[in-house]
């Protein structure tokens, strides 16, 4: 098993920046992919950024894309989203996801965290 945990979260104006952490624990040996997706209420869960745990190949949602950048950190087993030039409709719950079951796009992931706030405000 392997236990991903969010934080970083919080509100900050349209503009601003932030930087999500996703730790992860237990048998982090067998993770070959995170990514993160968010979920904005009213809304499904959406791809934002995965990143290949060997190799640190990215994929990126086109709405982020140019704006988050999403890295890791092999000996810390914590993934990171950094989040810049923030908009309102960035505004939703971000979570971090383990190993995909399918592609990197999809929400079929074995491990999932708890989730954690962003708010942008206008």
């Amino acid at each position: 098993q392997v236990q991903l945990v969010e934080s970083g979260g919080g509100l900050v104006q349209a503009g601003g920046s932030l930087r999500l952490s996703c730790a992860a624990s237990g048998r982090t040996f067998s993770i070959y992919a995170m990514g993160w997706f968010r979920q904005a209420p009213g809304k499904g869960r959406e791809f934002v950024a995965a990143i290949i745990w060997s190799s640190g190949y990215t994929y990126y949602a086109d709405s982020v894309k140019g704006r988050f950048t999403i890295s890791r950190d092999n000996a810390k087993n914590t993934a990171y989203l950094q989040m810049n030039s923030l908009k309102p409709e960035d505004t939703a719950v971000y979570y971090c996801a383990a190993n995909p079951t399918n592609n990197y796009y999809s929400n079929e992931y074995n491990y999932w965290g708890q989730g954690t706030q962003v708010t942008v405000s206008s």
